[in-house]
């Protein structure tokens, strides 16, 4: 019985020093450093300058795009009117138009009188 009583005290022993041991085990929470929060409100700080200058190159791109989209609609419409302005002249500037306007102004052909020009 001796034997009994000794092993069930230091059964006792035991426990009360894990019991003691595991009080003083205690997680800290990692706090975080200054340089820490340097370094990351920097890395943030760079994200936030880099997305808005990528938004407002996007957006000035934009713009000059569509700029010049109008631009090459008014150059379009532009080259239409010259092509018919050249149309027009080249209608107005054919030979029997030219010879029938002089016959109605009284305008008569002398040979004599003409001179060729050569372009």
């Amino acid at each position: 019985m001796n034997n009994v009583a000794y092993k069930v005290r230091e059964q006792d022993q035991q426990q009360k020093q894990q019991k003691t041991v595991r009080q003083v085990v205690r997680k800290t929470k990692r706090k975080i450093t200054v340089g820490e929060k340097i370094v990351y409100s920097g890395f943030v700080a760079l994200m936030l300058f880099g997305s808005v200058q990528i938004i407002s190159n996007q957006s000035s791109l934009y713009s000059i795009s569509e700029e010049v989209q109008s631009l090459d609609g008014k150059i379009d419409k532009q080259e239409a009117k010259n092509n018919e302005l050249k149309l027009q002249v080249t209608e107005l500037s054919a030979y029997d138009r030219i010879w029938t306007k002089a016959k109605e102004l009284g305008l008569k052909l002398n040979e004599n009188n003409v001179k060729v020009v050569n372009d």
